[in-house]
């Protein structure tokens, strides 16, 4: 293995994938590989931290700065480096809704990072897109965790997006619509306003509380996103043991999640015209992962191809923080093109430098770093369709 001082001068990229339960962060090195329909498995991932929320909107804009720059610096520690081998840096972060939102947070990188580093903030969608398609921006993601989104984007640079608007304008699909729903039913069935459901019951044993009327206290005591979209599994599990309620609850997230895919893949045409052109869809998120009968995503997915039989669903094999990095790689090589130089001739100057993913410190450090020894290409995703 290199030394120290070799492996600080060795150039890596950041790929950060923040959300509102935690901020992922993965450094990896300068990637030489051309198929863009493959990536190298196992990972080379030379370091990983996670931390907390990095969602302004929810903790504050101090809070979110620290974290960002918390994950990143421990990524950097783990991977034996330091911010000065940062060639690129995507930051993917729920609550980038505009671009005054990406210029505050890009204020906060050039604190951070040497002027000629490339800085992408982004909404965490563009992370979660970019793990099922190898970095590129084509085609619709569907996120469904503790909130959702559905984003879209077409090669010529056009982008829209459905949902995402968090809790109180109406995230029905996502990890808290659903929890929100189950314990307003709780509290409808206790006051007579509802019918009875299994709910109830589950809830109160999941919570350790012994009333309906302990559910209110529990609630405010701290009414964070993440603490009442844990209680998803309940629903599911009252649905899948024949609850009307609970499963009206996920036929409604069904519904809401589809939708914001439709309304996407019909404002971008990423169907084509005649709406049966094939397209991604990248499905990222805790809420559509697969249950033992109750399957949100596969509803989903269904529900899609109905209406757009094209659709590729896409299940990526690696995470959103990935996808991130990866994004800030391919920008970087289009910039690198852009100024007459070719990708190839480019690596070559960087790895005759030891900056690369090939040289013998990236190797051991990747190989320490995963367990598994050199890579081998893999498909970028699995396809469901």
């Amino acid at each position: 293995m290199g030394s120290e001082s070799d492996c600080c001068n060795e150039g890596v990229i950041l790929g950060v994938d923040g959300g509102t339960t935690s901020t992922v962060c993965v450094c990896m090195p300068l990637l030489p590989f051309s198929d863009h329909r493959h990536i190298p498995e196992p990972f080379p991932i030379l370091g990983r931290a996670v931390a907390g929320c990095s969602n302004y909107n929810s903790v504050g804009e101090n809070a979110a700065r620290e974290t960002l720059k918390q994950v990143m610096a421990e990524a950097l520690l783990k991977a034996g480096t330091n911010h000065s081998a940062v060639r690129a840096v995507c930051l993917g972060v729920s609550g980038v809704n505009h671009p005054t939102d990406q210029e505050m947070i890009l204020n906060w990188m050039r604190d951070i990072f040497p002027g000629d580093v490339k800085i992408h903030v982004e909404n965490d969608a563009v992370a979660a897109l970019a793990s099922g398609t190898v970095g590129k921006l084509h085609g619709c993601v569907l996120i469904a965790g503790t909130g959702c989104i559905s984003y879209g984007f077409r090669e010529d640079g056009r982008e829209a997006r459905a949902a995402g608007a968090g809790p109180v304008l109406g995230d029905w699909g996502s990890g808290y619509g659903i929890a929100a729903q189950g314990l307003t039913a709780i509290m409808r069935a206790h006051d007579g306003r509802g019918p009875k459901t299994m709910l109830t019951n589950c809830v109160l044993k999941s919570l350790n509380l012994s009333s309906p009327d302990e559910i209110i206290g529990w609630t405010y005591a701290d009414s964070s996103w993440a603490r009442i979209a844990a209680l998803v599994p309940e629903v599911v599990s009252c649905a899948e043991a024949g609850d009307q309620i609970a499963n009206d609850i996920l036929n409604n997230a069904v519904q809401e999640l589809a939708m914001s895919v439709k309304a996407v893949v019909q404002r971008l045409q990423l169907a084509g015209e005649d709406g049966t052109g094939s397209f991604p869809v990248v499905i990222v998120g805790g809420v559509l992962e697969a249950n033992k009968r109750w399957d949100i995503g596969k509803e989903v997915i269904s529900s899609i191809l109905k209406t757009y039989p094209g659709a590729c669903p896409i299940r990526p094999k690696v995470e959103p923080a990935i996808g991130a990095a990866l994004f800030a790689w391919n920008s970087l090589m289009k910039e690198v093109k852009a100024n007459g130089h070719s990708r190839e001739e480019w690596l070559k100057l960087e790895l005759a430098n030891g900056l690369g993913w090939a040289s013998p410190t990236r190797q051991n450090r990747a190989t320490h770093e995963t367990g598994l020894g050199w890579p081998s290409p893999v498909l970028y995703g699995s396809e469901i369709c």
